[in-house]
This record gives C-alpha cells, sequence and structure tokens, in this order.
C-alpha cells in the first residue's frame, strides 16, 4: 500500500477530520486494495470481504480523529480491518457453526510440489473455503501471527479451542490439497 506518512496523506487525513466528502473517497480509493486484502483473508469470498470492509471503513471514517500520527497508519487501518472481521465472525459465530469430519485423513504425498503449483489467489480460495470458526482462527495465527492466547482473547473461545481450530484447520487444508495432488497426478498419469 502506498501510504507513507507523507505530507499529501497528512492532509488527507486532516480532511477527513473534518468530514469533507471527497478526502473520505480518495482516501477509501489510496487504502481500499490493502484493506480488501486483509479482509479477504477472513472472509468466505467476494461478498463477505467487500461487507467486512464497508464496515471496517466506517469505522475508519468515525474513528479517524482517535488516529495518532505517531502511529502508521497502514497499521492502524490494519488493525482495525481485522477488528471488523473478527467482529463481523462473532456477529455470525451462531450462523456459520459447521462440522468436518476427521476421521479419514489421508497422508500427503507430494505437498510441497502442489502448493508448488497453486497460485495465491488459489490459496486465498481454499482458506475463504474453510468452515468459519477454522478460518478465523487459521488466518489470525498463520497470516496475521496472533498467539493462541490473543485469539481466545478476542474470539472469547479457550486457548485449547484456538489450538484444534487450527489443527482442523491444517487437516482440512491438507484433505483439500491431497485431492488436487491426486488429480494432478491421474490427469499426467504419475499414479
Amino acid at each position: 500500500m502506498n501510504l507513507h506518512e507523507s505530507p499529501e496523506l497528512k492532509k488527507m487525513i486532516d480532511q477527513c477530520r473534518q468530514g469533507r466528502a471527497k478526502a473520505q473517497y480518495a482516501l477509501f480509493k489510496q487504502t481500499y486494495s490493502y484493506a480488501i486484502g486483509i479482509c479477504a483473508r477472513f472472509s468466505s469470498g467476494p461478498e463477505e470481504a467487500k461487507e467486512i470492509l464497508n464496515d471496517g471503513f466506517l469505522k475508519v471514517f468515525t474513528q479517524i480523529k482517535r488516529y495518532s500520527p505517531d502511529l502508521s497508519f497502514a497499521g492502524w487501518v490494519r488493525r482495525i480491518m481485522i477488528n471488523t472481521a473478527i467482529d463481523h465472525y462473532r456477529k455470525n459465530k451462531k450462523y456459520n457453526e459447521s462440522r468436518f469430519d476427521f476421521d479419514q485423513v489421508p497422508d500427503m504425498p507430494d505437498m510441497e510440489q502442489t502448493l508448488a503449483q497453486l497460485h495465491s489467489d488459489d490459496i486465498l480460495q481454499l482458506v475463504q473455503d474453510l468452515p468459519p470458526a477454522y478460518r478465523m482462527v487459521f488466518t489470525l495465527h498463520v497470516v496475521e501471527e496472533f498467539s493462541h492466547k490473543e485469539i481466545a482473547e478476542k474470539l472469547g473461545i479457550s486457548t485449547g479451542t484456538s489450538k484444534s481450530n487450527l489443527s482442523k484447520a491444517r487437516l482440512k487444508l491438507q484433505q483439500v490439497l491431497n485431492d488436487i495432488s491426486t488429480s494432478t497426478q491421474q490427469v499426467y498419469g504419475k499414479e
């Protein structure tokens, strides 16, 4: 994101603090790609990512008077988007409960080769396809590097549940990658 602490950014933030719509739109345009990338990692797809993004920008604009120029603006926006994704997850938690059968997770032949063949969009899609509780913990722990204790506090779950959800997310991803690897091997006759 091109949000270096420049005089232009400072001016834009000051104008947003005054409630100027043009400045808000300009700031939205400048931060959109960065923010949607964060939201996508926590969502099940583009529509949910946009919903989180919109809620996040509402918070950015209503809380911009709290932003301190001593902080990184990109970091401040990132924190708001992550917290908005967490709020979205909590709000929809009762609707998102799902189960996954872990009785038979096959071994992972050629995992590194399979991962090397995937593009970042493919990997994002695999994460988005995880059940919401697993996706949330996986993204917070693996991508955002939150500890299980921090995740437990933010989501209102135990650290054991956080660890369990991470383990289940990894198993689900392994199963999907194994299926992709097997399909690739069958297509190219390497079985």
